[in-house]
């Protein structure tokens, strides 16, 4: 029986206007495959936002369309404060599990640059 992979995902800094963090990738078959598994999904387990800069900034992470960071799809953080690198607390966690599929995007946006997103999780094939 087959099982995910678990991943790591970033390090990468998180932009000043909304971006693209992680998308699951598609796979578009191959030699040898059985049947057409034509799509991947990520399952995130753990995130955690750094801020490295020499001031307080506020990430936010959406679930939506590429690039998306509307209200209706505001999924963590939505704008709490992040102490300067060096002070205790200079990062944010969140615990879950949350599925994202191929035409899902996690995008986010900070307030200021310096932050950086890591998370572990899983990546599976449909």
């Amino acid at each position: 029986m087959a099982s995910n992979k678990v991943v790591r995902f970033g390090p990468v800094a998180i932009p000043t206007s909304a971006g693209n963090i992680v998308n699951p990738p598609t796979l578009t078959g191959g030699t040898g495959l059985a049947g057409t598994n034509a799509n991947t999904y990520v399952i995130l387990r753990h995130i955690r936002i750094v801020n490295t800069g020499a001031s307080a900034a506020s990430p936010s992470l959406f679930i939506g369309s590429s690039g998306g960071s509307t209200a209706s799809s505001a999924f963590a953080f939505n704008g709490t404060s992040i102490p300067a690198s060096g002070n205790p607390g200079n990062y944010l966690d969140w615990y879950g599990l949350v599925r994202l599929d191929v035409a899902d995007f996690l995008t986010g946006v900070g307030s200021a640059a310096g932050l950086v997103f890591e998370a572990e999780g899983e990546i599976g094939i449909v």
